[in-house]
């Protein structure tokens, strides 16, 4: 049975949304989609909830009359603006000893619990890195292994909770409820990269309109994300300032002589900023030496972020560069030139079914990676940011994936084998309960303990000894 779903790719110089059909293959095929200008934002954040709804409703409107469908929630990407990671880990011991996804999903949330996550911030994703069965590490996929202990280390993105809420008020105002978020350099990521760079190692660099978003993949896991407020515009400003023209005019003259090979010395006309009627004549190797500068500057900024990251060795496959930056001519030499003489690839959105022709463009590779997201495209296992755990190898079925994420990792029933030979699904069924504030006040987070109320649930909180004995269990 299809399903349909609605994504919308919030940039910081335009609003895309998609509408996609996904069937029990986890094949998508886009049915509609709609733009409009981002308005409202600033270096991708909402600045103006009224303005962003309007933005968000006219492309939403653009997708619905294209598809003939209306759909009511959509899956919503948020720039990395305001965002902060922090690496984590966690261990379970196995009582079955046998690996299942509960016991995944309790390593996982356990590792979340132990990350010292400030009130103010919001987890959007906890991504797996490293997961180590016994005294094996770096284990692919510890899914049905024999084992007594599992570990995990994990990378955390979270965002600021007003940046997150204000996201979901101007999506609400247009009309749709907000079903999940992903962040922007995340979602580039998915749309952009094949299998042999996430295995290599790979930083992919989403260069937008007023903003550029950084992830590094190593070992099919996301490592490092950052944030970089530079983008194509900052090019138009400049060239308006050092061309005395106005920035309309600025755009144009980038998008048609944009290029960092050696310019020729012909003279264009142009208006003068503040009189309609006057003109004047600029060389073309004065727009060159502009934008070379400044595109210079950008490519330097991302050559700092990789090589804070500590991940550089790591990068096998390079760096992969998308987004609406990437069309200007030569920037591939000089990126190579400025990385190192790292591989440097240039990026469009994968192929994939009922795929329009304007979102080939490599702006688009945010609001494409969100569809693939929605059909499974995401690492093996993550916690999103309804704190689901979500697994790539199985199909989606709401039920049974909402009873497995319903598992909280910090019980002393689950973890105490006292009972022969329980089975999974008997120990779904096990009293659970969670740590009280008092036990780290510094790494609290309110949210992080449980996933949903569930009315069978013992709500009863444990005393001293049971959290005793539920650290002890943990680590022997």
């Amino acid at each position: 049975m299809k399903r349909t779903v609605l994504a919308i790719d919030i940039g910081s110089t335009k609003v895309c949304a998609i509408i996609a059909e996904i069937d029990n293959d986890n094949v998508a095929q886009i049915i509609g989609a709609g733009t409009a200008k981002a308005q409202g934002l600033r270096k991708g954040s909402i600045t103006n909830i009224e303005l962003a709804s309007k933005s968000i409703k006219s492309a939403l409107s653009d997708a619905k009359r294209v598809a003939g469908t209306d759909l009511k929630s959509a899956i919503v990407s948020i720039s990395g603006a305001y965002t902060k990671s922090i690496n984590s880990s966690g261990i379970v011991n196995i009582p079955d000893k046998e690996i299942t996804l509960k016991e995944i999903n309790r390593v996982m949330h356990t590792s979340l619990y132990n990350a010292n996550i400030p009130n103010e911030f919001e987890v959007l994703h906890a991504l797996p890195y490293n997961f180590k069965v016994d005294d094996q590490d770096f284990i692919e996929d510890p899914l049905g292994m024999n084992a007594a202990r599992l570990e995990v280390e994990t990378h955390i993105i979270t965002t600021v909770k007003s940046n997150l809420n204000n996201l979901r008020k101007a999506v609400k105002a247009a009309g749709v409820d907000v079903e999940a978020v992903v962040l922007s350099g995340y979602a580039s990521a998915i749309a952009v990269l094949n299998l042999d760079e996430k295995e290599l190692g790979a930083a992919v660099v989403d260069m937008g309109g007023n903003t550029s978003n950084i992830v590094i993949h190593s070992g099919h896991a996301i490592r490092y994300n950052d944030f970089l407020g530079v983008g194509s515009n900052h090019i138009t400003n400049d060239l308006s300032m050092a061309l005395h023209t106005p920035l309309q005019t600025a755009d144009n003259v980038k998008m048609n002589y944009g290029s960092l090979y050696t310019p020729s010395n012909d003279l264009i006309e142009l208006p003068v900023i503040g009189d309609e009627n006057a003109t004047h004549e600029v060389s073309l190797e004065v727009v060159h030496n502009v934008i070379y500068a400044r595109v210079e500057e950008t490519l330097m900024i991302i050559a700092q972020s990789i090589e804070k990251s500590g991940l550089k060795e790591h990068m096998g496959a390079g760096v992969v560069l998308t987004g609406g930056f990437t069309k200007i001519e030569g920037l591939r030499e000089l990126a190579i030139a400025i990385l190192d003489n790292m591989p440097v690839r240039l990026a469009k959105p994968a192929d994939m079914g009922g795929l329009f022709d304007t979102l080939r463009d490599p702006s688009y590779s945010g609001a494409v990676g969100l569809i693939k997201y929605s059909a499974g495209g995401y690492t093996r296992y993550e916690i999103d940011v309804n704190k689901k755990m979500r697994h790539s190898g199985e199909e989606v079925l709401p039920q049974e994936t909402a009873n497995i994420e319903e598992e909280i990792p910090y019980s002393p029933h689950a973890y105490t084998p006292t009972t022969p030979q329980k089975s999974p699904q008997a120990s779904q069924n096990a009293p659970k309960s969670v740590p009280k504030t008092e036990a780290n006040p510094k790494t609290q987070n309110s949210k992080m303990g449980s996933i949903h109320n569930n009315p069978n649930r013992n709500t009863q909180e444990p005393n001293p000894i049971s959290k005793f004995w539920n650290w002890a269990t943990q680590l022997f």
